[in-house]
């Protein structure tokens, strides 16, 4: 088999493809089909300071060419994710992204020192959630709120420290720069595009929150340009994401300029989604005699 190894902030991934946080849980599920210690790495559920019950139902529902939801980062809580679930993912041999989401600055310093203790292997932070009533979106979209809160984690853990980047935001590439300058070791993008769906018989909103993440094939080339945007503009390793669905999917989003892709809506619909992309991309770079980083940022423009 070629080697497809690839590092991310000293960390080494066998593959380049992960799972995106909230599309996989904790991979309890998903290891009854096949062992994700074969998979690059697993981020795991949007983890909060404590348990959440997340977004009222209805939370999820289709759209063309893509998932619609607010499930509002329904989690266990970190010091339960700590206790039961990391266990688990690390006694399977998977390499572990904990993806953390605060209310204010100080909780992401909290859980940052909390999982410093631990066998995490990187930290990811969720600044973009669009679909929470606190934190999340309002975070994401400030220059100032990324700089400040990512110079904090990164105070607060020596773990390679991931800044998911929110797509819903004038200039991307400003806000990665911003990651970049207070000490964020890896970029990933991109979390789902804020949307809404009516009931055009009640004239109401068809999810409770009234709107929405939109995930799926929908917003793959979005993805695509916001990595390419990324890559230009900082110099640290990108994890894209957004509708990938195969691996003629991820070989593009790493042309633009990932370095590594997460695999998220995909799962939903097939389990085994990641796992065949990781299997047909070995096929690829053994076919093209290549390896990721030939491919990465590779994109000649006209």
């Amino acid at each position: 088999m070629v080697d497809m190894s690839v590092n991310i902030a000293g960390v080494t991934l066998k593959n380049p493809v992960t799972v995106a946080s909230g599309c996989f849980a904790f991979g309890r599920e998903y290891n009854e089909f096949y062992p994700i210690s074969e998979l690059g790495a697993v981020s795991s559920k949007g983890l909060t300071y404590q348990k959440r019950l997340g977004n009222d139902a209805p939370r999820i529902t289709e759209t063309p060419m893509g998932l619609l939801n607010s499930v509002g980062l329904q989690n266990p809580g970190i010091e339960d994710f700590v206790k039961y679930e990391l266990p688990f993912m690390k006694e399977v041999g998977a390499t572990v992204i904990a993806n953390i989401a605060g209310k204010t600055v100080s909780e992401f310093a909290k859980m940052a020192e909390i999982l410093d203790e631990t066998e995490v292997d990187m930290i990811e932070l969720n600044v973009s959630c669009p679909n929470v009533a606190s934190g999340g979106m309002a975070f994401g979209v400030s220059c100032d709120a990324v700089s400040e809160i990512t110079s904090l984690v990164r105070k607060s853990t020596k773990k390679p420290v991931i800044v998911k980047l929110s797509p819903n935001v004038t200039s991307v590439a400003d806000i990665a720069r911003a990651a970049e300058s207070a000490g964020a070791d890896c970029i990933s993008l991109i979390n789902t595009l804020l949307g809404m769906r009516i009931n055009i018989n009640t004239r109401r909103p068809i999810l409770k929150n009234n709107t929405g993440g939109l995930s799926g094939p929908a917003v793959f080339p979005v993805a695509v340009r916001m990595v390419r945007d990324v890559y230009k503009a900082v110099k640290l390793p990108i994890i894209g994401m957004g509708g990938i669905t195969t691996a003629e999917d991820a070989v593009e989003m790493m042309i633009a300029g990932a370095t590594a892709v997460s695999v998220g809506s995909a799962n939903l619909a097939d389990p085994y989604a990641a796992y065949s992309i990781v299997n047909e991309l070995a096929e690829y770079f053994e076919k093209n005699n290549l390896k990721p980083s030939d491919i990465t940022g590779s994109l000649i423009e006209y």
